[in-house]
């Protein structure tokens, strides 16, 4: 009998490429028809694997969901950017590559994000996302998020509702 080992990790730079390739599968398989098209791909070409290398020493904490030896997913996490909202820890990004999306996998990532900026000490978390990505939208709701605030982002002109979901 083989055991499947789970793990979610901080990050270190040599999940640079890895990680790459799940930010570019995630966020097509994600954002395909809600991003214009040249700024989606503008957005991921930019975010290579350099970028990921420097990410693992930056200020924001960059956790890896790693499932087996390959890197299934990852989370970026730090203090609430939004002063104005009481939250005081925030969850940037949550990714999973799609094959690994719909079995319970994000909901650990998420788990363990909330616990280390609980332990960090940080009141309360906030986490964006889209309006129309309802995936997103349903999964901070299971997790028991509110929502509780809007703001807009824009891409290439475009401008998209994005909902902020809080946990107290």
């Amino acid at each position: 009998m083989k055991t499947l080992s789970i793990d979610v990790r901080r990050a270190e730079p040599h999940d640079a490429r890895a990680i790459s390739e799940v930010h570019r599968q995630a966020w097509q398989y994600t954002y395909a028809g809600i991003i214009p098209h040249r700024a989606l791909g503008q957005m991921i070409e930019r975010r290579g694997e350099g970028w990921w290398r420097k990410a693992t020493s930056g200020p924001a904490t960059l956790l890896v969901l790693d499932v087996a030896g390959e890197i299934a997913g990852y989370a970026t996490l730090g203090l609430n950017r939004a002063r104005a909202l009481p939250q005081e820890g925030e969850i940037y990004e949550l990714y999973l590559r799609p094959q690994y999306q719909g079995l319970g996998l994000g909901r650990m990532l998420f788990g363990e994000a909330r616990r280390l900026l609980k332990s960090l000490g940080c009141k309360g978390l906030v986490v964006w996302c889209l309006e129309e990505n309802e995936n997103a939208d349903r999964f901070y709701r299971g997790q028991g998020g509110v929502d509780f605030c809007e703001g807009i982002e824009t891409f290439d002109h475009r401008q998209l509702k994005k909902i902020g979901f809080v946990w107290p």
